[in-house]
């Protein structure tokens, strides 16, 4: 049986551009000068960005990955960007089935689990996203949900060493709101049963994230519930100074 790996992932969204690298370069010196036990560390910018930072990162312990894929590998697909593609410039994870993708794209899991599998056919680890929205956590349903989206998004073929899922209700990304730690761990647990029943003794292995408004002053705490095995960070990934406080959790 393997052990989780803890990630903290940083996912930039539509932010950032070129001087941007300045916050990496400052990233990169922090967590090379004192990188936390057990804990691996992420960055997702923009697509315009990820080669460029790819380069920058590739001989620290900071790793780059994307947002978004598409399901195939090449062909008429204007505007989109294949996994193979971002496995080319570099990149080492990429996040599938974001809460804003699914809403603002209409993705659904079906999709989802064809672009995770894309992602680790080209030599990448899927981030895969789940999450419940307010409405559907007020009438009881989260667990429900959240667990329908993993038995449709996560490919039979996953490994704990190719696949990790992210737990984000979709209504505490970005708005300050974050789930009592109880409410975490009821989600986390629900998860990792799962897993435990689809992939027996491997699915103890899978890392799960969370996400939604993670901040310094939370980390802590959420990162010591129980299953919770690192952190998909939005809005405090931007700035290198915010983004360290988060990893803090894992330095003694």
């Amino acid at each position: 049986m393997s052990k989780p790996v803890s990630l903290v992932a940083g996912n930039w969204k539509m932010n950032g551009q070129r001087g941007s690298w300045k916050e990496i370069d400052s990233l990169i010196t922090k967590i090379d000068k004192e990188a936390p036990a057990d804990c691996e560390v992420l960055i997702c910018p923009p697509l315009t960005l990820m080669a460029l930072f790819a380069v920058d990162a590739s001989q620290s312990k900071v790793q780059i990955g994307a947002q978004d894929c598409h399901q195939n590998n090449k062909g008429a697909h204007t505007g989109d960007v294949s996994a193979s593609m971002i496995a080319d410039c570099g990149g080492s994870h990429i996040i599938v089935g974001h809460s804003e993708r699914r809403a603002d794209h209409q993705e659904t899991s079906a999709l989802v689990h064809d672009k995770a599998v894309s992602v680790v056919e080209n030599g990448m680890k899927a981030i895969i996203c789940v999450g419940e929205t307010e409405a559907e956590r007020d009438a009881g349903d989260a667990v429900k949900i959240v667990l329908d989206q993993i038995s449709q998004s996560v490919p039979s073929t996953a490994t704990s060493e190719t696949v990790i899922i992210a737990y984000e209700p979709v209504w505490a990304i970005g708005t300050g709101r974050t789930p009592t730690v109880a409410d975490v761990e009821e989600i986390h647990t629900a998860i990792r049963n799962s897993l435990i029943d689809r992939f027996s003794s491997d699915g103890a292995g899978f890392s799960i994230l969370y996400g939604g408004s993670v901040k310094p002053s939370n980390a802590k705490e959420l990162m010591g519930a129980e299953n919770v095995n690192g952190a998909l960070v939005g809005g405090a990934s931007l700035k290198a100074d915010d983004f360290n406080g988060i990893i803090d959790a894992y330095r003694p």
